[in-house]
């Protein structure tokens, strides 16, 4: 073979290989570039899920209440002077003023069995209220006077797997009538607590009896039996068209037809009148239609003839009297109130008016849930009422028997209630409240975002706020300054803090900085204050020492010496603190600031701050080091050729060119501070209050997630509003990586061209 065939084929065989490498050259790109591609498209899908699942979950809290009608009945009582109904809303009772009442099925409208009262001779039924309507417990006023305590009962059995409610009459603290007076009584309302049983009764006057009982246990039954305690006669200043009590028994509420609030406060030790006041609650020439309490017995709704349903409840003033005021209003389209009727377990209330309308609210969210017409014309003497789990609703109107199946998850939640101050009982003013729980029955949760998102950016600032300078400054040294056998022993050392568990930076920030902090407290601020000024003297020191003794310290080595500056500084900063607080503080800081209306609390801000910046520090120093130190050297060494000092160099060239990376560096640090859960949950006292005070706690919105999270019931309100919480810190987060994002660029922009 000729060497020109040989030439040939060596040039075809080396073409083969070239096109074959290039070719997988090819193949290996278009790997690693569609697969980046669909990495990141699913970063975004995912983030996306997250999104819409968090808004899936809570977007039913701004669901309004749907109510579907079932079949209308008549009623199956020709008179009514008092009904209810059991729990589940199946079955209901009427009674009536000869003492007999029917159960009768509330879907059919049909009778099941009817009892006829014990009554004294000639006696009959003018009055009833309920002395505890969880346990349907009533209170009966006779015609001649005397009281009759009744409960509806109602058991449960399951035969064949199927529930039987079965309804029985009894009587809880015997059969006996209770005397009161010789005239018939016409308002009655009593309360039931735990050892004492509160009741009211008026007759057709301005007077009013109130007593109170012991309950002591009966042998003989298996109920209780009552021993008079006290026993009052009250002359009200106003006609008494309504009249009620709540559950201490110590407020007794008696309200006229023209508006007029007489309120009675009775000592629950001393059993003696303390206090009264009048109050108009509404404009004059306004007439009120209907007076009812609230769960609880705190607040009072009030219906008038203009469409206006107010709420009111006693508010304790200044001078530590109490006082009631009207906390807000609900206008109905301005059609007179036929009635009104409160939920048994929520502060909501059903009202229906003169043009045929039903509507529901919730006071605390102030709140219309919703509004619907009704067929039929409403009567004068309409009446509503719920079931206890409130998911039947019932209406009397006339002789027909109205009922609803109800769907009202979530009417305690509105923007105002998570968003706004919201004036709840027991508060002398509006706040912004979140508490979830508490150990009573008639507790309303407190669900305002607004404590928690102030404590997420304040646990954020104080964290910043120490570690954004120490982090930065620490980068600018590290990488413009520092000699690079020691930037390989300095930077590793702090980006390796990055891998410490949050849990132990909180665990050690709760049980041992604090203290330590409480008890070297001016050293700690001596400290923060000695410290920078201690080190800018031993830096001015320095620079007029003698040129021999700087030549002996390699360049880029002079930090070095600030190790054992800055251990004396820290030794004598808390060697001194002692002297200093006996000296100027009475010997206690804690306590001087409390005395100097200054809330002092163990694990405050403070403590948050110092363990959270040795969290965040890491990734402020890491990113913004590299940044600095990618800055290229043509740059810093034409800027030094040019006759610019190093300090010069790095302020007017070496920071605009890092800067987009310095800022990313701070916002990533900034979500980091945001989101972190551990140091906060461990190292506050995790109180969700609004005070910028450094020396009290807070409590940020996922350290209340971690915490609330697994005592919340599924689809519950406070279930929903805390995945609310992660919605807002997912916005939280967006809105700062998106500015960050957006600043990052325009800084690139303007200082790329260097």
């Amino acid at each position: 073979m000729n060497d020109s065939v040989k030439d040939s084929v060596r040039a075809l065989l080396d073409k083969q290989t070239d096109s074959g490498h290039h070719t997988w050259r090819r193949v290996k790109d278009n790997m690693a570039r569609y697969g980046i591609g669909l990495g990141g498209i699913s970063v975004i899908i995912a983030v996306m899920m997250i999104f819409f699942f968090l808004l899936y979950v809570v977007l039913p809290i701004f669901k309004g209440a749907e109510i579907q009608a079932g079949k209308t009945q008549s009623y199956p009582a020709e008179s009514s002077l008092f009904w209810g109904v059991e729990e589940y809303g199946e079955i209901g009772y009427n009674l009536n003023a000869e003492g007999s009442a029917l159960f009768f099925d509330t879907k059919t409208g049909q009778p099941i069995d009817q009892y006829e009262l014990e009554l004294p001779g000639g006696a009959s039924v003018t009055s009833a209220g309920y002395a505890d309507v969880e346990q349907n417990i009533v209170a009966l006023g006779l015609s001649d006077g005397n009281l009759l305590f009744a409960k509806f009962k109602f058991d449960i059995s399951y035969p064949d797997n199927k529930r039987k409610i079965t309804p029985s009459i009894t009587y809880p603290f015997g059969e006996d009538v209770i005397e009161l007076s010789d005239s018939p009584i016409e308002k009655i309302s009593a309360s039931l607590s735990e050892d004492t049983l509160t009741l009211v009764a008026a007759g057709a006057g301005t007077e009013f009896s109130y007593i109170r009982f012991a309950l002591e246990e009966s042998f003989s039954s298996d109920g209780f039996s009552l021993e008079e305690i006290d026993r009052q006669e009250v002359t009200a200043d106003t006609p008494i068209d309504f009249l009620f009590t709540e559950p201490t028994g110590i407020w007794v509420y008696a309200v006229s037809r023209n508006g007029v609030l007489q309120s009675f406060l009775f000592s629950d030790s001393e059993e003696k009148l303390l206090e009264n006041e009048k109050v108009a609650l509404v404009e004059p020439g306004v007439t009120v239609r209907d007076v009812d309490l609230l769960v609880g017995g705190i607040s009072m709704i009030v219906a008038d003839d203009k469409g206006m349903i107010t709420q009111w409840f006693p508010v304790r003033g200044e001078d530590n009297v109490y006082s009631m005021k009207k906390v807000r209003d609900f206008s109905f389209n301005g059609s007179p109130i036929v009635t009104v009727a409160p939920e048994v377990r929520r502060k909501a209330f059903v009202a229906l008016n003169e043009n045929n309308e039903l509507g529901m609210f919730f006071t605390s969210s102030h709140r219309v849930v919703l509004t619907e017409q009704l067929d039929s014309q409403v009567s004068k003497d309409a009446l509503a009422l719920f079931n206890p789990r409130a998911n039947q609703l019932l209406v009397k109107n006339g002789q027909e028997l109205m009922r609803w199946d109800v769907d009202n998850e979530h009417p305690d939640l509105s923007w105002s209630a998570l968003w706004g101050k919201v004036w709840y009982e027991n508060y002398s003013e509006p706040e912004f409240t979140w508490q979830s729980s508490a150990s009573t029955s008639d507790f309303e949760a407190k669900f305002s975002l607004v404590p928690l998102s102030f404590g997420t950016l304040k646990a954020a600032f104080y964290a910043m706020l120490f570690a954004m300078p120490l982090a930065i400054c620490g980068a600018i040294f590290t990488a413009y300054f520092m000699a690079p056998q020691m930037r390989q022993m300095v930077k590793p050392a702090v980006e390796i803090m990055e891998a410490l568990p949050t849990v132990i930076l909180g665990f050690l920030a709760g049980l041992w900085l604090a203290p330590a902090l409480e008890e070297h407290l001016p050293g700690v601020f001596m400290l923060l204050i000695v410290m920078p000024f201690g080190i800018i003297l031993f830096g001015l020191a320095w620079h007029f020492a003698p040129v021999e003794l700087k030549h002996r310290i390699p360049d880029g080595w002079q930090a070095a010496l600030l190790i054992p500056i800055i251990i004396i500084i820290g030794w004598l900063s808390m060697s001194l603190s002692y002297p200093v607080e006996q000296a100027f503080f009475d010997g206690n800081m804690p306590e001087w600031l409390r005395q100097h209306g200054i809330t002092y609390d163990q694990r405050n801000s403070l403590v948050v701050g110092i363990a959270m910046g040795f969290a965040v520090i890491p990734t402020i120093f890491s990113i913004a080091e590299d940044a600095i130190f990618s800055v290229p050297r043509h740059l810093t060494n034409g800027s030094l050729a040019l006759g610019a000092s190093p300090w010069q160099t790095l302020v007017r060239v070496v920071l605009p060119t890092a800067s987009p990376g310095i800022f990313s560096a701070v916002m990533i640090g900034m979500g980091r501070a945001v989101g972190e859960t551990m140091i906060v949950l461990m190292a506050t006292g995790n109180t969700p209050i609004m005070e910028a005070n450094i020396f009290e706690g807070m409590r940020t919105l996922s350290a209340n997630i971690a915490v609330e999270m697994p005592e919340s019931e599924v689809g519950s309100s406070h279930y929903r509003v805390l995945f609310l919480a992660g919605f807002v810190l997912f916005v939280f987060t967006f809105v700062f990586n998106t500015v960050a994002e957006i600043v990052r660029h325009r800084l690139r922009r303007k200082y790329g061209s260097l």
